[in-house]
This record gives C-alpha cells, structure tokens and sequence, in this order.
C-alpha cells in the first residue's frame, strides 16, 4: 500500500497563511536519491500546534519516523533511527529551509547525507510514495529436501568484482572453472552476487541490467560447461550494493530465477534489516522465500546472509537454507580471516548433510595473505565443514594458489559424507589442535600455528579419540608419517594437517 504522513492532508489550508516557521517547513519536500545510500527521497513535515512530525523516505528503509523534531527558525532538527551502531541507536538530522527549497543534513549507519532539495505537491508526494511489501506470512517449516548433502563448492563474483561483472566475465570464469581442473576438483556453482538487476517492468517482473543480457542464455552457457548458476538478491528493497531487491515481489522472483535456470541463491539482508529487525521478522522473511523457492519445483540451493543473527544454525534449515552465513564479510587479511574462522565459526553448531555453517567465502588467489595463511584458510573451512566457494579471479590461477584449491585429499576432509563440524581439541599458546571424525573411523588432526614464530608440537592418540595411532598420512606434505611420536614443526600462521587411524 501506499502511505503519505497522517495529518497531511491538512498542509494546504496551513500553507495559505502567513509565512512563518511552521509554514514554511510544513509539507512535502523532494529530493533526487543521491547519494545513493540511503537514498533519500522525499521529506514530509507536518505541525498541529506546537507539535512537529514527519517522516524522512529513502529508497533503502522507506519512511524514516522523526523523533524529537524541534523547528526554530528556519531550521528543523530531528532524530532518525541509526543502524548496526550500537554507541548511537539514532542520529541527529538537520533540514534548512529558504523559500522553497531545503537543505538536509544527516547520517545513518557509516553515510554522511547532505542533499539539497524543493518544495512539491500533495500529488507529487503521493507518486514518491513508499510501496509496503504485503505482511509476512506465518512461520512455517520446510521438509529437508536432500539437497547439499554435503558442503556446496563453487565460486562467487563479490569478493573480487564487487558489482563490477557482467555476463562476459560470468562465461570466462566458467570456462576457466573447466580448464584449470578446478571444476573437476568439485567446483561447480558459478555465482553471480550483487551487481546484476536492473528494473521492474509493468508487471513487477525484474529484469537484469544491460550487463547481463539473457540470463537464461548464460544459465544454459553454464549448465553446457558441466556447472550450475547461482544468483543474488535480498528481502529488502535495496541488495547491499543499491540495486533492485526481492521485497514485495518474493514469490514472482523466485519464479523468475527458475524460469532462467538458477540452481543457487544468496538471500542478502541488507536494506531488510530496517524492516526485519527481531528474530520473528528475520525467520519468517527467510521463510518465505524459502518456501517460494521451493514452490517453483526446481531444485535451488538456498543460501541465507543474515551474518548470523538470531542463532540461524538453530532455524537455517527449517526455513529451507541449505547453509546460512555465521559473519559478516571476510576481507583478504589473515586477522579477519583468522578471527571468523577460530572465533566466530565454531560458536555455530547444527552443521551436518543438508545444511551447513558458512564462514563466507575463500579469499585464496586474492593475494592478501601468505601461501601458509592460505593454507590455514582452506584447512580451516575444510575442518568445519563449510562450503568451499572460490572468491579470486579463476583466469588468473595462480600455480600456488591451484596446489591449495585443489589439494583432493583436503577437499575429502571438507566434503566427507558424515559431515561433522571439526572443533578445537587442544590449545597450548599458539598452537592449535583441531579434530574432525570422518567416516570409517579415521580422524582429521589439524595443527594450527596461530603466531608469529615456528612451533614444535607433539600429537597424541587421544587429540584424536583414539587408543593408539597407527597410520598418519600428512595430506599438505603428501607424506606418510612413519614415526607419530616425533615432534612436528609448524610455520609462522601455518598448518599440519594430518588423517590418522588406530588401525
């Protein structure tokens, strides 16, 4: 539905007064949406008495209610609800007004707003008009659909590209997935995040940008290369780069993106955090295109980035998520990559076939780390069983960075059908030793160096539940361990990743 502020209505009789202050603030106030975030749209102020309201609306967050509005002068101070900043749950806005135009000051989230606009119509207000998406249904729970019985493989766009991609750089990737090995290595979901949406038409179909001119026809360019194509959108209004989401239109997307052929899709929150802000709202807008998706008899892997609020791994696959991120963005530095997967990852349990805890996606290739901080990376993901998705340009490969993605007996570690999440077993300083138990009994030891100098470690049977050791193969050193009582030496931010068995 469409909403312009209650009490509007009596603007017109007021505005025929004198001028004073409340005549000259009160009304409706028109602004182009830039900058782009939070995009600014429209002002509307009203006063009745010495009561002032009124509503800021953006393209991000629709209408913005004012809070603590005070008008002297020509000037209206207000407060509008702040995001994702605990020390200031609002901010302080200014609007300036000089005849009929204002200037408006303000900030939200890490967006300083300065925007100059002019006085309009009732009716010009009413076109500007936010649009509501319908109310939400109610919670439901989705049946396992023995989808991603174990963790998806493949490769996103954000990491390196950010928005910057279109559809020829999407067949390029695709065709290097196939010559570089790495889709036979398990590598198969060809990812197109943010960047991709253009408009809706008359009938609210989205179509993508000029950037992507067939998306069925580049879904079928990619399903021909033995891959599967994955997608992006968000439940709010705007995806997190500023383009076209899902809300209001859930059900007629999904329908949308099997038509074209998508096997994957990243449910971003992004602008839906202003709608969808308690864990009930958060749950059933997942929910729902959750159960869209299902609706539409293809088979899509869902992926949801709710950067792990409301515990998701507890309700991810009861909305039908197939894995569910457990963080905000990782970047190409060992400190954050070390951070979500030593701190934040394990915090999630719930992991298993069908639905999996999701660090965010690897950084190997990018070239902001070490070979042996990679190596960690890759190890680490593989231990807890996350989906393995590839985040560098795949045409520029490099040989050290192709040894790491394709090692195929860490792959096993990461994709082995029992599907636990491996844990810290052991600490001692720097050192770190992680376990995961496979299948047939064997067990996965990691030795983790989490500083800066070489350490010598020991492992023992019971790092690995076991009576005794029997066999240990090193899988990075491709090397059988002869004598497991030896002491093992692990590089600076490196690792030793061992598949041991009493037997």
């Amino acid at each position: 539905m469409r909403m312009l502020l209650a009490g509007l209505c009596l603007l017109a009789s007021m505005l025929s007064v004198p001028a004073s202050a409340a005549t000259r603030a009160a009304g409706v106030w028109l602004f182009t949406a830039k900058p782009s975030f939070p995009g600014v749209t429209m002002m509307q102020v009203a006063t009745d008495g010495g009561t002032v309201r009124g509503t800021v609306t953006t393209k991000w967050y629709g209408p913005m209610r004012m809070q603590n509005a005070v008008l002297r002068g020509n000037t209206l101070s207000f407060d509008l609800r702040n995001l994702n900043d605990k020390e200031r749950p609002t901010r302080r806005w200014t609007a300036r007004f000089a005849a009929d135009r204002v200037t408006l000051t303000g900030g939200i989230w890490y967006s300083h707003v300065v925007q100059a606009g002019r006085r309009g119509s009732l009716e010009e207000g009413e076109r500007r008009a936010f649009v509501f998406a319908p109310e939400l249904p109610p919670l439901g729970t989705l049946p396992p659909d023995n989808l991603a019985r174990t963790p998806p493989m493949g490769w996103s766009s954000w990491n390196k590209f950010a928005e910057r991609i279109d559809d020829r750089t999407i067949r390029a990737i695709a065709d290097a997935m196939v010559a570089t090995g790495l889709r036979d290595a398990g590598y198969t979901y060809v990812n197109i995040d943010d960047g991709w949406q253009g408009t809706r038409d008359a009938a609210g179909v989205l179509h993508p940008n000029a950037k992507f001119p067939d998306m069925k026809a580049l879904a079928d360019y990619v399903h021909a290369k033995g891959l599967k194509l994955g997608i992006y959108s968000s439940p709010g209004p705007r995806t997190c780069a500023g383009y076209e989401g899902s809300y209001g239109h859930v059900q007629q997307d999904a329908r949308t993106f099997a038509e074209w052929g998508v096997d994957y899709l990243k449910y971003d929150l992004c602008s839906g955090e202003w709608f969808y802000d308690t864990a009930d709202t958060v749950k059933r807008t997942y929910y729902e295109m959750g159960a869209a998706l299902r609706a539409t008899g293809r088979q899509i892997i869902y992926s949801l980035c709710q950067y792990g609020r409301f515990d998701v791994a507890s309700w991810g696959r009861s909305v039908g998520g197939h894995l569910w991120r457990t963080t905000g963005d990782i970047t190409d530095d060992y400190k954050t990559m070390a951070d979500i997967g030593f701190v934040r990852n394990p915090k999630f349990p719930h992991a298993g076939p069908g639905g999996w805890n999701d660090p965010d996606m690897l950084e190997i290739g990018n070239g902001g780390m070490s070979d042996d901080e990679y190596r960690t990376h890759i190890t680490l993901w593989a231990m807890q069983a996350a989906p393995l998705i590839m985040g560098h340009d795949v045409r520029l490969t490099s040989p050290g960075a192709k040894a790491l993605l394709q090692n195929r007996a860490v792959i096993a570690i990461d994709q082995d059908h029992r599907g636990l999440q491996g844990r810290v077993i052991r600490e001692d300083g720097d050192l770190a030793i992680w376990r995961k138990d496979l299948v047939g009994g064997e067990v996965a030891l990691a030795m983790f160096n989490r500083g800066t100098q070489p350490i010598t470690a020991v492992v023992h049977p019971e790092d690995a539940g076991l009576s005794s050791i029997a066999t240990a193969y090193d899988l990075w050193g491709e090397a059988a361990v002869t004598r497991t009582t030896d002491p093992i030496t692990v590089v600076p931010h490196g690792v030793v990743l061992l598949r041991v068995r009493d037997q």
